[in-house]
């Protein structure tokens, strides 16, 4: 932990209103919530523009526009996966984890993989999953690349970028940020929350935030550590938890007023607005 706030090139909030297991599956819970922790997204030297499929929303910075070529991904994988669905449709409602066959798509196979790592269903990966895939698939244009999927961040950028932790009502929200440096290789940020969005939780976090390198498996490590927190009291229990989870390498949760922290992380003072 440290003192002061790094200059990165930006500020980003990690917002907590992410669609997790009910991205494909609308008739599970509410329709489209308006996303408007993203105006408080800082301004940066890359261009910014959004991209809508369906129940996909995502956020995109790069440094030129790319929207076709995002939206052509998007389409891709949204495809690859609803066609994986109809002739597997546990795989959509299983709180579990499940396997694949060889024959799965890769995007399949990743939300396969990070479930059972996490101990949670496959489409509890899938928001951070379609984030990574199509900002995979964009580094291959451009050198730098920042793809927010509801809560779930996939970075490649050229100098580490802070960003602001959005917890709702908590007294902690927009007050606390994390330094992500992802100079060397792409990372990923993920987010879950039970008191905001209409995401699939056991629990009532007001944020919980994975780091890791894997952005399918950063999502479904915040919804299992997720699923862990009913009151401040859970906070310690919930990341022991989360330190069992190969393969991450940091985990922020905040309940009310209440805040742990684990692993390789560097957490700073943020001055921003509540949404």
């Amino acid at each position: 932990m440290c003192s002061s706030m790094r200059q990165g090139f930006g500020k980003v909030v990690i917002p907590t209103v992410s669609d997790d297991e009910n991205q494909m599956s609308k008739q599970q819970g509410a329709g489209y919530q308006k996303r408007t922790y993203r105006n408080h997204i800082g301004r940066n030297h890359l261009e910014r523009f959004t991209v809508m499929v369906k129940d996909t929303d995502l956020l995109v910075y790069a440094p030129v526009n790319l929207e076709n070529q995002a939206r052509d991904s998007v389409l891709e994988q949204r495809g690859y996966l609803e066609a994986y669905i109809r002739c597997n449709p546990l795989f959509l409602t299983s709180l579990t984890p499940l396997a694949t066959d060889g024959i799965a798509p890769d995007l399949v196979r990743e939300m396969a993989m990070a479930g059972q790592k996490a101990g949670v269903g496959p489409m509890a990966a899938v928001a951070g999953g379609i984030a990574e895939t199509v900002g995979k698939s964009l580094l291959k244009l451009v050198d730098e690349i920042i793809v927010e999927n509801g809560g779930d961040i996939f970075v490649r950028t050229a100098a580490p970028i802070t960003m602001g932790i959005f917890a709702g009502d908590s007294p902690l929200s927009m007050r606390v940020g994390l330094t992500i440096d992802a100079v060397d290789h792409p990372m990923a940020v993920c987010t879950s929350s039970g008191t905001i969005g209409h995401s699939l939780s056991m629990g009532c976090a007001d944020a919980v935030c994975v780091v890791a390198r894997s952005c399918p498996l950063a999502d479904a490590a915040a919804t299992a550590i997720g699923n862990r927190v009913n009151s401040k009291g859970d906070i310690q229990g919930a990341i022991e938890y989360g330190k069992k989870i190969r393969d991450i390498s940091g985990i922020v949760i905040i309940k009310n007023d209440g805040i742990g922290m684990w692993g390789d992380l560097d957490l700073v003072p943020f001055q921003g607005k509540k949404s």
